[in-house]
């Protein structure tokens, strides 16, 4: 006879049976949907964005092939330099936290009030002159 309690469903990640480390950047509480983009080689490094409710986007956590990295003293080491180059965006060390997950630090953190940054007008600038190009033709 089957039993009758019913198992909860165990979080993605805990289990330590996945393809993929997971490095996370920021909670999850700042977002309200998001976005998976695949970064480098097909497969081997993806950035899960998150969308805020102002409408900002920033990286939630990184997904890292297991094959490009290694757990060594509850430390993540990246071996594949394209992946390392990718995650340059992170600071200090990246700790174990459970299963294949794993904190970090993002390297700075630009406050929502001082946003748009400079740079960040002078791209949206150049963006909307190029599609202003493109549709005259």
């Amino acid at each position: 006879m089957a039993s009758l309690r019913q198992r909860t469903r165990r979080r993605p990640g805990t289990g330590g049976k996945g393809r993929y480390y997971r490095i996370e950047v920021r909670p999850t509480a700042r977002f309200v949907s998001y976005r998976l983009h695949d970064v480098g080689r097909g497969g081997h490094t993806k950035r899960l964005a998150g969308k805020r409710s102002s409408g900002s986007w920033d990286t939630k956590s990184w997904l890292i092939l297991k094959s490009d990295a290694h757990v060594k003293t509850r430390t993540l080491m990246i071996d594949n330099p394209v992946a390392k180059t990718a995650l340059k965006g992170i600071r200090g060390p990246i700790r174990h936290y459970k299963g294949d997950i794993f904190r970090a630090k993002p390297r700075r953190n630009v406050p929502e009030a001082s946003k748009p940054t400079a740079a960040q007008r002078r791209a949206r600038a150049r963006n909307i002159k190029k599609a202003q190009r493109a549709r005259w033709r």
